[in-house]
């Protein structure tokens, strides 16, 4: 098996780390010290700076403004990215866009792209549904709206702060051409991450049909209520409900599969930003217990100290084979026994339990120092659980791995 990157993947890694090497993990008050979000807003010099080395357009394609790589190199930015706890919607814009750009309209992705790649437009995605537990697509409910001839064109979608023209999205009862009814959402998305700072947000919904589709919102739209949320790590995360809003048909994508396929890429990012946390807090375990002495020897060279932390070295490398099988097979479509959602099933499995072992195994290694809110550890150890049960836990993707292994003989 070859784990070698290509020349492209590398390049983006290297300016990952450039990008990200002048971001402090306590740029911001502690979560453990503050009663709310410890900031309102996401970390805009860093989303510029993001925008200036060419990273938030990594998976666009040229015309589109982007480098026109694959899910694998923005895997490995996302792995640079956790190990200094970046406050950006990141993985959240880059796969919202990815699905724009592979399902969704095209006059409205040449509109919206080439914005997301200079940092002008800040994406995000409902995933959560109303608890975390249910199927996000089953939260929000689709149905074709009937134009009446007393709606008036352009009410609802009209144009957005100086981001979508009224010509692309067209009015709000039908598309540009006066040809197909707009959509109605109704339903809630609870913790959307940034929602606040977000000037689309992408909505799983369901039809009366049963099918899953994919609607583009904007916090602004007639009937869209944000009411703040404060995830695990601390960060300023959105209840989004929807009461009656009109959609145009171009906002919404109904391909099938599309829902699925953005949520695969988002489930199979969080394994690269647990996997970059874990190294991050694997490394800064290694430092501590290299220097830490007691009986006047480093206490890194104490058998049992030795052995938990060759445990989570051994977790991390587990994490890492996993991630890159599901981001290959997302990304070539390779065939295999089972479908590309058991290789992700797979890897959230194992980046939910390996990233809680690691930083378990760090506070425990680090004593009482791991949780002086002067040092940084307790902020990874927040998000590893924020991580941990984002887009669901371990247990989870463990049952989705058993359904699949049982509607599936391997021989």
């Amino acid at each position: 098996m070859d784990f070698t990157f290509t020349e492209e993947q590398q390049a983006a890694t290297e300016a990952a780390r450039a990008v990200f090497s002048g971001v402090a993990p306590d740029g911001v008050p502690s979560p453990a010290l503050v009663p709310g979000a410890v900031a309102e807003d996401i970390d805009r010099p860093l989303w510029a700076g993001l925008a200036t080395g060419d990273l938030l357009g990594l998976t666009l394609s040229p015309e589109h403004g982007g480098a026109g790589l694959d899910l694998v190199a923005l895997c490995l930015v996302l792995r640079e990215s956790a190990k200094v706890l970046a406050r950006v919607p990141l993985l959240e814009t880059c796969t919202v866009a990815m699905a724009l750009q592979r399902y969704g309209d095209p006059r409205l992705a040449a509109e919206l792209l080439p914005l997301v790649g200079r940092g002008d437009l800040v994406l995000t995605v409902g995933a959560n549904g109303r608890s975390g537990h249910d199927p996000a697509e089953l939260a929000v409910t689709a149905h074709r709206d009937v134009p009446t001839r007393s709606d008036r064109p352009g009410e609802v979608s009209g144009k957005g702060p100086d981001k979508v023209p009224d010509e692309i999205l067209g009015d709000a009862t039908g598309d540009a051409s006066g040809g197909a009814a707009g959509w109605v959402l109704d339903g809630v998305q609870s913790g959307v991450p940034w929602a606040q700072a977000a000037d689309w947000i992408a909505v799983p919904a369901h039809t009366g049909e049963g099918r899953a589709v994919l609607a583009l919102i904007r916090p602004a739209d007639e009937g869209v209520t944000l009411a703040e949320q404060v995830s695990t790590s601390g960060e300023l995360f959105a209840e989004v409900r929807l009461d009656s809003v009109r959609i145009n048909s171009r906002a919404l994508i109904d391909t099938a599969g599309a829902w699925e396929w953005l949520r695969a890429l988002l489930t199979t990012g969080t394994c690269a930003l647990a996997l970059g946390l874990g190294e991050a807090v694997l490394a800064m375990t290694s430092e501590y217990t290299g220097k830490r002495e007691q009986f006047g020897f480093p206490v890194a060279t104490f058998q049992s100290v030795a052995v938990q932390a060759a445990d989570r070295y051994i977790d991390l490398r587990a994490m890492e084979v996993t991630l890159w099988q599901a981001a290959w097979r997302i990304s070539t479509g390779a065939d295999s026994a089972l479908p590309p959602e058991g290789d992700i099933a797979v890897a959230k499995i194992w980046a939910s339990d390996g990233v809680r072992r690691v930083v378990q195994t760090a506070q425990h290694l680090h004593g009482g120092f791991g949780a002086d809110t002067d040092y940084p550890l307790h902020r990874f150890h927040a998000w590893a659980k924020q991580i941990e049960l984002s887009l669901g836990p371990a247990t989870a993707h463990e049952e989705s791995l058993g359904d699949l292994l049982a509607a599936h003989l391997l021989g």
